[in-house]
């Protein structure tokens, strides 16, 4: 019995215990934490949101490539709207009456789900419209003023690289939820990349409400409220002259031009034409149908996205694996008539014959890398075709061909890099041969790079067998990068191997008259500039032109790749262009006026480039 006593003191005991710690919880919650009271009690406060600044997009030397200018949206609290002039409203915003009643119908048939919410009503108004709206609001209760900023471009450049900025949709905030109805988000470009930095974090004020839900003052003197905290400016690599510079050298061209540093791997330049113009960016809603539409696919960002074929600059990585691989030298000579006359044959230009190794990249002979690739394809230390494709590829992929290079611009490609199973499923398993891929061996077939590979391939022969991932900022503040982007990449090509073919890359711009040499064209005294010219074959029209460079030979500090669509030979437009960017960075003028009016005059745009 006294157990039983006992055990029944325990838990009455236990249960006054329990009920104390509730009690003491909830008086706690209701009556002492008033940050629970203002998140608990959201219908007696209004929340009224204060919108950060975006971080500003500069320039490698400080110039503001996107900036910010105060805008003002018009929010409205359907909870709070009392009969308005609807005619009026209308007046000061150009709206049609009739969608604001719609509007209305709408906002009255959600009235749960919306509760206190404050919404946007008007977005991005001018200042006279906002003043005109001051000066009334008095008649429009329920309705009220948010400043914001939105983007702003000093530059008249860089549009496609730097994205643009939109309202947030459905699925976007069902994807993230941390976003509300009315924010904007960086899509695209810089904008999208870095857009965790570039955004800031919201604040908000607190406003109390009487007994009659009328906004009565701020809650507790504004101890509650938050501050917006801008969002972190972003120091680019970008060169905003020479940006502006290659873009009026693409203009009424389709393709790209892009430029690398190659001791950084900072990208100088990334053009790709037909672009988008900035003002066409800054109201980016307005013109969203046209630019989808447009034939010639403004937004399509060829620099990044487009794997084309590299044509004869591709001889330079089948050059390095030959001679890593020691299957020719410098001294290999071998016979062009015209073309490689083997199997189904490759042409190729008149040009003296035999030619040497140095001679093969100044004059872009096809039959000498034929016999290269086939040598490659068929050395006996390997057992079989397989085997040595593989090894072929191992060095390609070596040289950043044939996946992203792991930039920090969000649509980068990974362009396309056949493997074994690639030509089973061609042509049989086990049975294909050397003379099968023959077209690998000029930068043909099924190989597609991008604009940005090919400048990132000139860097890492600037480089000397090495690259460092090409990257567009170069520095936030307070904020470190990507570790990668100082890190070395090494192909798997000896260092010594590369000055091989620098020499016949020097040769092949600045060798004299008659030599036979392609790109002679793009040859500035004092520049000591290196490249290759390419043609590319294209099954749709017109070849294009394309040509990669570096400059100057010893301690380079530019490397470019010139891309430009049915363009036809590579120093057609490819070498001009490229050099005329070489030389505006590297002498800060042109000397070659009559080449630079060429270009500037120049339009190769077909109807729907690819």
């Amino acid at each position: 019995m006294a157990f039983e006593f006992k055990r029944n003191n325990i838990l009455i005991i236990g249960i006054i215990a329990v009920s104390a710690i509730i009690a003491v919880r909830l008086f706690s919650l209701q009556i002492l934490d008033k940050e629970y009271k203002i998140t608990a009690s959201n219908n007696a406060f209004r929340y009224e949101t204060r919108y950060p600044a975006r971080g500003l997009i500069l320039d490698r030397d400080g110039n503001i490539l996107v900036g910010n200018e105060t805008s003002y949206d018009i929010m409205v609290t359907p909870y709070e709207v009392r009969d308005f002039d609807t005619l009026d409203l209308c007046g000061i915003f150009s709206l049609d009456p009739l969608t604001v009643r719609e509007t209305f119908k709408e906002y009255r048939k959600n009235r749960k789900r919306i509760g206190y919410q404050s919404l946007p009503f008007v977005k991005q108004i001018s200042f006279r419209e906002y003043a005109l709206f001051i000066e009334k609001s008095y008649k429009f209760e329920g309705f009220s003023a948010v400043s914001r900023t939105i983007r702003s471009y000093p530059c008249n450049a860089g549009a496609n690289l730097l994205g643009y900025i939109t309202e947030v949709d459905t699925a976007f905030l069902r994807r993230n939820p941390e976003y509300k109805r009315g924010d904007y988000v960086g899509r695209t470009g810089l904008e999208q990349s870095y857009e965790g930095l570039l955004r800031g974090r919201k604040g908000y004020n607190i406003y109390l409400r009487d007994v009659h839900n009328k906004v009565k003052s701020g809650f507790a003197d504004g101890k509650y409220d938050m501050d917006a905290i801008p969002g972190k400016n972003l120091i680019s690599s970008i060169d905003a002259p020479l940006q502006k510079y290659g873009e009026d050298l693409m203009k009424n061209k389709a393709g790209s031009l892009v430029a690398i540093e190659p001791s950084t791997g900072e990208i100088l330049t990334l053009v790709s034409s037909p672009g988008i113009d900035v003002e066409k960016l800054a109201s980016i809603n307005k013109y969203f149908a046209e630019l989808v539409k447009d034939p010639l696919k403004p937004m399509f960002n060829r620099a990044v996205m487009s794997p084309y074929p590299p044509g004869s600059v591709f001889k330079l990585v089948n050059a390095l694996i030959a001679l890593q691989e020691g299957v020719i030298d410098t001294t290999s000579r071998y016979p062009c008539s015209m073309g490689y006359h083997i199997g189904r044959g490759v042409a190729c230009h008149a040009h003296p014959s035999p030619v040497n190794f140095t001679q093969s990249i100044m004059m872009s002979c096809n039959a000498f890398y034929c016999y290269a690739f086939r040598n490659i394809m068929d050395n006996k230390k390997y057992p079989g075709i397989a085997s040595a494709f593989n090894k072929w590829r191992e060095y390609v992929t070596s040289m950043g061909f044939g996946e992203k290079l792991g930039s920090d611009f969000p649509s980068e490609q990974g362009g396309t890099l056949p493997d074994v199973s690639t030509y089973d499923r061609i042509h049989g398993k086990n049975r294909w041969s050397s003379l099968s891929i023959i077209s690998l061996a000029i930068g043909q077939g099924e190989i597609g790079v991008t604009p940005l590979h090919l400048a990132n391939f000139a860097a890492t022969i600037a480089n000397r067998g090495f690259y460092y991932t090409p990257h567009i900022i170069k520095g936030v503040q307070d904020t470190l990068i990507n570790a990668d982007f100082s890190q070395k990449h090494y192909t798997k090509i000896d260092q010594e191997h590369f000055n091989k073919i620098i020499h016949g890359m020097y040769l092949a711009v600045n060798a004299p008259p008659g030599s036979g040499a392609t790109a002679t064209r793009a040859a500035v005294s004092g520049l000591d500039i290196c490249g290759k010219t390419g043609t590319a074959q294209n099954p749709h029209g017109k070849d294009h032109s394309v040509f990669i460079c570096f400059a100057p030979k010893d301690n380079p500090k530019i490397a470019v790749a010139a891309y430009i669509q049915n363009g036809g030979f590579g120093a057609t437009w490819a070498a001009p262009i490229a050099s005329l960017l070489v030389e505006k960075y590297l002498k800060g003028e042109i000397s070659r006026k009559d080449l630079q009016e060429y270009v500037f005059n120049g339009n190769t745009i077909v109807n729907v480039p690819r």
